[in-house]
């Protein structure tokens, strides 16, 4: 890295504790769930509105976390940031019922959303525009080793003291992060245009009416009426936007965006490809605790190989795609994910333990081929007027299909378990049928966006050709 004064140096290392921050408490959670769900006296079945309540809030903050650090500063949004994540763990921690804890979720992450963009917006601020990557390489490797660390702590801490101490852990560094922030970082700001708060509103609307609509007859206890007035709320909402977007020139996310045929392509694919792969990171630890009977702990270091595998392709990827172009490996990979994506449960239900972790590392490269290749074919033919809201709308599909693809998970292990008290039927034959079955459905889930992404054009370039905007991605995947 480039050598910085001492206070640049400090303030890269604030920006970079949140980043580890948010990817560990994003990763930690998931080996937790049925620990959880045993204490609070809930099927493990319903946990996973624990994750769509902070992925949901996250994609419905990000078009504004931007806006408001050139309007406030850099310096008091991310302060507010650490400020309302810290809060938001402690009241996890204090929580004493499932409704308590999804509600202290959703002011986690209020701070998460602000946290990452915010961040990444400061290292653009503090450091010459040439060194920029280098800086961001920096502050990004903690946000990589927090997956990393995220499966086992998890489970070491439920198995070995409670589950109450994944949120605690964020505490000490939360207060030291918001005491560095104000002592040390600089407040820049910048002149803004007036912020689009008719289309936040619209979008906000439909993306949590149709993410309760999905999920909320399990969840809630909403009635078929209660469900379709929220999908039709849902549907009237994105149909009103699209109208004002079409009409206003500088809407939050203009339609002009999707003149470009490689980002239309592309945006689509990741909606429905992230919808798929977000049930993995859910499916993955509850199969090895219920459908196998493993300990939190071990649990969670199964799903080590599969962030090392991720972290491994991230080498290579942009050679893969440089030699076979981007339909074709993103065909390849997404037909791949949907058949590596069964050979986990294949080799656990057959006995063959020892293969498990080589299923997940398999797991983990192909995702991320697929991931990175999506991410650089979505972003690398926008105009540069167009790049930034561009960007803030890829960020924000990929919460929100992820929200979705959680929710999905859920619901299927909902209607193929023929019981919900799963903690007493853990490893049951009746349990591994409902696993075995949801994994089918998630496989044809996963392949489906290969058509879509059979239809990039020849004509796309390599990957080195948009490795400029990749630095803007959002995604740890």
């Amino acid at each position: 890295m480039p050598a910085y004064s001492p206070a640049v140096r400090w303030q890269l290392w604030i920006v970079a504790f949140g980043f580890f921050m948010q990817t560990l408490d994003t990763t930690i959670v998931i080996t937790a769930l049925p620990s959880m769900a045993k204490s609070l006296g809930e099927s493990p079945l319903h946990m996973h509105t624990v994750i769509v309540a902070y992925v949901m809030t996250v994609a419905v903050m990000l078009p504004a976390s931007g806006w408001l650090a050139d309007r406030i500063g850099v310096k008091w949004v991310f302060f507010a940031a650490i400020v309302l994540f810290t809060l938001g763990s402690l009241f996890c921690a204090a929580s004493g019922t499932l409704n308590q804890l999804v509600l202290a979720r959703v002011i986690q992450g209020i701070g998460g959303a602000m946290m990452v963009p915010v961040g990444r917006l400061t290292v653009l601020k503090i450091v010459p525009r040439e060194q920029y990557m280098a800086a961001m390489t920096f502050v990004t490797l903690p946000g990589q080793i927090g997956p990393l660390l995220g499966p086992a702590l998890g489970g070491f801490l439920v198995e070995y003291a409670s589950w109450h101490w994944i949120f605690l852990i964020n505490l000490p560094v939360g207060i030291a992060g918001a005491v560095a922030t104000l002592m040390l970082m600089p407040n820049h700001t910048l002149k803004t245009r007036r912020f689009d708060l008719r289309g936040f509103v619209l979008l906000a609307v439909a993306m949590a009416t149709l993410t309760l609509a999905l999920d909320g007859q399990r969840a809630l206890g909403l009635s078929g009426a209660d469900l379709g007035w929220l999908v039709f709320a849902g549907a009237a909402a994105l149909l009103a936007y699209w109208q004002y977007a079409h009409l206003n020139p500088a809407a939050l996310f203009p339609m002009r965006l999707f003149r470009t045929p490689t980002y239309k392509i592309g945006l689509t694919g990741s909606l429905l490809g992230r919808l798929g792969s977000g049930m993995l990171p859910f499916m993955t630890p509850v199969f090895l605790q219920v459908g196998l009977g493993f300990s939190p702990f071990h649990a969670g270091l199964m799903m080590v190989p599969m962030v090392l595998g991720s972290m491994s392709m991230k080498r290579i990827v942009v050679r893969v795609v440089s030699r076979f172009g981007y339909r074709r490996a993103l065909v390849v990979s997404t037909l791949l994910l949907a058949v590596t994506s069964l050979l986990t449960p294949a080799v656990g239900l057959a006995g063959w333990t020892m293969l498990i972790p080589v299923t997940l590392f398999l797991l983990g490269m192909v995702n991320s081929l697929r991931f990175s290749s999506m991410n650089t074919l979505t972003l690398k033919d926008l105009p540069n007027r167009l790049a930034s809201s561009g960007n803030s709308l890829l960020s924000m599909v990929m919460q929100l299909s992820m929200s979705l693809g959680v929710s999905a998970a859920g619901i299927l292990l909902g209607v193929f378990m023929q019981h919900d008290n799963a903690g007493a039927l853990t490893g049951s034959p009746d349990v591994q049928r409902a696993f075995i079955f949801t994994y089918l459905c998630l496989a044809a889930i996963i392949a489906l966006p290969a058509l879509i992404f059979n239809r990039v054009p020849d004509t796309a370039a390599p990957a080195g050709a948009g490795s400029k905007r990749t630095t803007r991605n959002t995604e740890p995947s």
